[in-house]
């Protein structure tokens, strides 16, 4: 049982809920290993395609690390992949969204990035504030943020520490929509569903090829690479289910 998270599915869609809205679902060491925990299995899950990170209450998605948990004397502690089990998450194979429902900070707004897609609510709020507590966004923000927004913009916030609006974030490009307060869970479910009801293989084959082409410079190296998951997906039942089922007019039997 998880003390500081919740997971639910429903129609192939998991939710993953930061349950810690009495310090603004910040983490600590114990949320994120349950945190890690629950993201594992979902990734382990074939009856679930697409994954949900929430935060519990209507104030914070996360907050970030949790500062007086650290101050108190207790020793840090961050899983192999990463805070919140994403940010280090390299291997991960299954699309995630972040529905942000309020604050967004530090640790919390890396999480976010490290999500596939954005949905924030009107009310939310973005930043890496690390540097005004004598820190810095070390669990990807930094890399993270100029890949997805461009350098100059990145640097506007990371030096500054500045928060940023739901509105100017995806002015900026790092949220994918903006809906009214209370709804970014609906939202975010909603684009789930739409994930959900493509083929799963091109799903995992689209993510792995747009990722690891990030990692070169080139255009041409990236095109012309080899992937496995490409391999796959020619080998596999979808590529055959999927142009029978246009041509005989019925919804695809997808694979798992």
């Amino acid at each position: 049982m998880s003390e500081f998270c919740s997971v639910s599915q429903q129609d192939g869609i998991a939710i993953i809920t930061i349950n810690r809205p009495e310090v603004m679902n910040s983490l600590h060491p114990p949320a994120n290993f349950e945190l890690e925990a629950a993201v594992n299995a979902f990734e382990a899950n074939a009856s679930a395609r697409v994954a949900i990170f929430t935060g519990a209450g209507e104030k914070a998605f996360s907050a970030g690390n949790d500062l007086k948990y650290t101050a108190a004397g207790h020793k840090i502690e961050v899983p192999e992949s990463g805070f919140g089990g994403l940010t280090k998450n390299f291997g991960r194979k299954k699309p995630v969204i972040a529905a942000v429902n309020g604050v967004a900070l530090g640790g919390g707004f890396e999480i976010a990035l490290a999500c596939d897609l954005i949905i924030a609510s009107e009310n939310a709020v973005f930043g890496l504030p690390e540097p005004k507590v004598g820190l810095a966004a070390l669990a990807g923000g930094l890399n993270r943020l100029p890949r997805q927004i461009g350098l100059k913009q990145a640097l506007g916030m990371i030096l500054t520490g500045r928060h940023v609006s739901a509105v100017e974030g995806k002015e900026l490009g790092f949220v994918n929509e903006v809906v009214a307060a209370g709804g970014a869970l609906e939202s975010a479910i909603e684009w789930a569903k739409i994930i959900a009801a493509n083929s799963p293989q091109s799903i995992r084959t689209s993510l792995d090829v747009v990722k690891r082409s990030l990692d070169v410079a080139s255009l041409e190296e990236g095109i012309n690479a080899h992937y496995d998951s490409v391999d796959d997906l020619r080998k596999g039942p979808d590529a055959v289910e999927g142009p029978l089922a246009f041509a005989e007019k019925r919804r695809p039997n997808w694979s798992a």
